[in-house]
């Protein structure tokens, strides 16, 4: 596969205000800071809730409520204490919330577990053909992997052999790449197979 490895931080972005974004504390904290850190003047949670509050303020008319608040409050301590989250001081006095590297495995996480592959109105004909031959040492990766590509609807047509018919690389190489096994993976595009009319029927083109 072409190593054009995708913008992660932009992936995040696009996830983090996509219709699709799972508004919980702990993912509204985790993919706000992965964005670029939040920074507040003052105490930390008075200014993450008003940051976090302004975020979230178009689409959750209640997020001054006491529950906001402490959902809030509870998912940083909470993240604090596992290490995915650490405070900066700044020479100007402000403090700054960044992730760990911990938290940066943590977020990646978040956005694969939570990948979709978004379906072009129009299929163009062509079938994305999943390889991968992972070595038996990473036998939890390769069955990981395999759980995700068929959690996204692709069609196992041998055991590391896959279909689907739409654009599909850069989310196949991220999930790829989070789990350490993107040199074992290779993604083929053709516009004619032998079975396309049972793909067709599976995927009801």
């Amino acid at each position: 596969m072409k190593k054009n490895k995708i913008d992660i931080l932009e992936s995040i972005e696009r996830f983090r205000y996509s219709d699709s974004f799972p508004a919980v504390a702990t993912k509204m904290i985790l993919m706000t800071v992965a964005m670029g850190g939040i920074a507040v003047g003052g105490a930390i949670i008075p200014g993450l809730i008003k940051i976090l509050g302004e975020l979230e303020s178009k689409d959750n008319e209640d997020n001054n409520s006491r529950s906001f608040n402490k959902k809030i409050k509870n998912s940083f301590h909470s993240l604090k204490r596992r290490k995915f989250i650490k405070i900066i001081k700044n020479k100007d006095g402000k403090l700054t919330l960044k992730l760990t590297k911990s938290g940066e495995r943590k977020v990646f996480e978040i956005y694969v577990n939570d990948l979709k592959i978004n379906k072009p109105k129009e299929w163009d004909k062509n079938w994305r053909i999943l390889i991968f031959d992972i070595p038996i040492k990473l036998n939890s990766e390769r069955t990981a992997l395999r759980r995700k590509v068929k959690d996204l609807g692709f069609y196992q047509f041998q055991g590391s052999v896959w279909f689907y018919p739409y654009p599909c690389e850069d989310e196949i190489l991220t999930i790829a790449e989070f789990f350490k096994v993107s040199e074992y993976v290779e993604i083929i595009t053709a516009n004619k197979i032998l079975h396309e009319e049972e793909l067709r029927k599976y995927f009801q083109l």
